[in-house]
């Protein structure tokens, strides 16, 4: 499974969203600098995930962005298909009809390739944004010395 730099842009957004955004809203500009993702790009991005429904935008000068769910509620899945499209077959859902001439491969690991795309899901619908924030503040608090006097 590879993973374009728009998802991994997007699920960094959502786990800064998470972390910074609880009560106000975070300025793009802000994202952009602290998770080092072109801003441009991260606009487009964050465009996209206002339209799936995944985060919000206010606009003014205290604007910026929240994500529109509780972050325990936002699996990668969800952020994966927003950027993506569908492209998880959901197994038992509409299963396409197998062509007549299908070659020898096909036949053979047709079924293996959908079992590894229904465990690809399932792990992504596993993780949470909140299970990442909660490392990213892990990682955040032992790389900031600590002075004790």
């Amino acid at each position: 499974m590879k993973m374009s730099k728009r998802v991994s842009y997007g699920i960094l957004a959502a786990i800064d969203l998470a972390i910074h955004a609880k009560d106000a809203p975070i300025q793009a500009k802000a994202v952009s600098r602290r998770q080092g993702i072109p801003l441009r790009f991260l606009e487009q991005v964050l465009h996209t995930m206002k339209n799936a429904g995944l985060v919000e935008s206010q606009r003014g000068a205290q604007g910026g962005y929240l994500l529109s769910r509780k972050p325990e509620d936002l699996s990668l899945a969800e952020i994966f298909e927003s950027l993506e499209g569908p492209v998880f077959h959901r197994s038992g859902v509409n299963p396409l009809p197998r062509p007549r001439h299908m070659g020898k491969s096909d036949l053979l690991l047709g079924d293996v390739c959908e079992q590894l795309q229904q465990a690809e899901r399932k792990v992504l619908e596993s993780i949470t944004i909140e299970q990442l924030a909660a490392r990213q503040r892990l990682a955040d608090a032992q790389r900031s010395p600590m002075y004790h006097i």
